[in-house]
């Protein structure tokens, strides 16, 4: 039975007492392409769900670590669940920190904090500014976790006659759409290789009127709630930290499984044992320190960025490139490892059912997401060299 999360709790311990479920309903998740209800409901029972949240959103307002393990922890169990984890709590966290005073009372202290958030944060919608809001149309594609959210987000671009309203930094400005699903129109298309829980639909909205006080913008590191130096860093150092751990998780259980199955892993016309064989054994020792250096790293980079801000100190350019520039190389590692263990692993990772099936298939749908695309790599890159002076999307 999982533990009710409470003040000083370790929110991964909370995530790890979901083990036995998780890995009973991982099978039943793919078929529904959605988690399943008994995930969702015991991610509510237990007080995950609004676990990153600002502390007024019912949330305990976790560390960047703790974060990260605990995103290591829901993938390491299943794919499917990790990549909830990095969909739902993220968006929540952001609308509570960042909507104004009346969304907030609409959208959350009215339903009582429990308020579930998927969908796609990119600006591919349009917003006709009209008296008291926007008047959005557009379609969005891989709404993770709107299989199961009472709400919808979705970017857009503010037109004011037609033309883009323009920033104070010269760029076009982003905002963020908070819609009820009554609202959404879902066009699914998740038929897919992998990650096929995760109910990740895509989805319009036809010229739906959308209040101001439920929008935000995209780019925000001025909380409206929420203490904790995360809220004054913005939903991209988040977002980030959330798939670089997300791929730790997986590849961690690839790497696992497939070192427990060694000793009793034996190939055809060969008498020796996988545990036995001196390249298996000299492998398992490079990606397993492979993987560690790449946690470490993560934790470094998110860690310092937290540090600094929590110091005072403003998140610059450079603090956002090391955090997103680790993402893209954890990642890297993650599906290096993964790939590993799946060739030593032989036959058994190739039968359906299996974690290192499941894992396989996960790994390399996660990591073609654009948020941890080598173009994510350059931008940093050039960052650290001087050719660019800021990447706002970093």
């Amino acid at each position: 039975m999982t533990a009710m999360l409470g003040a000083g709790d370790q929110v991964r311990d909370v995530a790890r007492g979901m083990r036995d479920l998780v890995a009973a309903q991982a099978a039943e998740s793919e078929q529904l392409r959605t988690m399943s209800r008994a995930i969702v409901d015991e991610m509510w029972d237990s007080g995950l769900m609004t676990a990153f949240n600002p502390v007024e959103a019912g949330g305990v307002e976790p560390t960047f670590a703790e974060m990260i393990e605990t995103w290591i922890e829901m993938a390491w169990q299943d794919g499917s669940f990790g990549w909830i984890g990095i969909a739902n709590l993220p968006s929540t966290f952001a609308a509570a920190a960042y909507l104004p005073d009346e969304g907030f009372a609409e959208v959350f202290t009215a339903n009582g904090n429990h308020v579930t958030m998927g969908g796609q944060f990119f600006p591919n919608g349009q917003g006709a500014v009209v008296e008291g809001g926007y008047r959005v149309s557009g379609s969005w594609s891989f709404g993770s976790g709107t299989g199961h959210a009472e709400y919808v987000c979705a970017g857009f671009f503010p037109l004011d006659d037609g033309q883009p309203r323009m920033a104070a930094d010269g760029l076009p400005e982003m905002q963020v759409a908070v819609i009820p699903r009554a609202e959404i129109v879902f066009t699914d298309g998740w038929h897919v290789q992998g990650l096929k829980g995760t109910g990740s639909y895509d989805y319009r909205v036809d010229d739906v009127f959308v209040p101001t006080h439920r929008t935000f913008p995209l780019f925000s590191r001025t909380p409206n709630r929420g203490s904790s130096p995360a809220t004054r860093m913005g939903l991209m150092p988040v977002t980030a930290a959330g798939h670089a751990a997300w791929a730790l998780g997986v590849a961690k259980s690839m790497l696992d499984d497939v070192q427990s199955l060694a000793a009793t892993k034996f190939r055809m016309s060969d008498m020796a044992s996988l545990a036995s064989r001196p390249t298996f054994q000299k492998n398992l020792a490079h990606h397993v320190c492979a993987w560690r250096a790449a946690r470490l790293l993560i934790l470094d980079a998110f860690g310092t960025a937290e540090a600094a801000v929590a110091g005072g100190q403003d998140l610059t350019p450079m603090l956002r490139a090391d955090m997103r520039a680790a993402a893209v190389f954890a990642t890297d590692v993650a599906r290096g490892c993964a790939e590993w263990a799946h060739l030593a692993a032989g036959t058994t990772a190739i039968r359906e059912g299996s974690r290192l099936e499941r894992g396989f298939r996960d790994i390399y749908t996660g990591s073609q997401h654009a948020f941890i695309s080598e173009k994510v790599a350059m931008d940093a890159a050039q960052i650290w060299l001087g050719i660019l002076e800021d990447q706002p999307g970093l």
